[in-house]
Parts: C-alpha cells; structure tokens; sequence
C-alpha cells in the first residue's frame, strides 16, 4: 500500500513538473539567462494566464516542435533542467 501511495506521488510530481516546464517552454523567459527560482515562478504564472492554462501551454510546445523542432528540443531541455533545479520533485518550490 505504501509503495501505491509513492508511486502516485510520484506521479503527481512528474506531471506537475512536466506542466511547469511546459508553461516555462511557453514563457517569455530566454533560455540564455540563469533565471531566479522568483522569476521562474513569474514566468511560469504569466505563461499559464496568458495561454489560457496548461492546455494552452502544451499547445504552444506542440507548436513549436511542428515549426521550430531545431530550437524547440534545446528549449525544453532548458525549461525541464530550470524546472528541476527550482523545485523539489514533490512539486514544492526547492529549500533555499
């Protein structure tokens, strides 16, 4: 039972980390800065609000892979390895 429990919680956390980078993906935020966990929020947050939620995110990655997939994959690259150094795989912001 308490291996179920993990592994959904561990599910949780990839797809929310998975959300995050795709909005990320979405933001305005370059790839070329070294972006503050506060930033990456504030990019994340206005991504979501500006595409009209995580659906509206995925549609803009699918987008760019259907029309820039040389730029696209570094891209998320980026955005998934921002995501992993600013949050704890729980899907909590990291301790600082």
């Amino acid at each position: 039972m308490a291996s179920t429990l993990a592994t959904r919680t561990d599910l949780r956390s990839d797809r929310l980390a998975d959300a995050r980078a795709e909005a990320l993906f979405a933001s305005e935020l370059s790839a070329t800065v070294d972006p503050t966990p506060d930033e990456v929020t504030a990019a994340i947050r206005r991504a979501l609000l500006r595409h009209g939620g995580v659906r509206g995110c995925a549609g803009e990655v699918a987008a760019a892979y259907g029309e820039r997939p040389e730029t696209a994959a570094p891209r998320m690259r980026w955005a998934r390895s921002v995501v992993r150094s600013c949050y704890r795989c729980t899907g909590y912001p990291a301790a600082a």
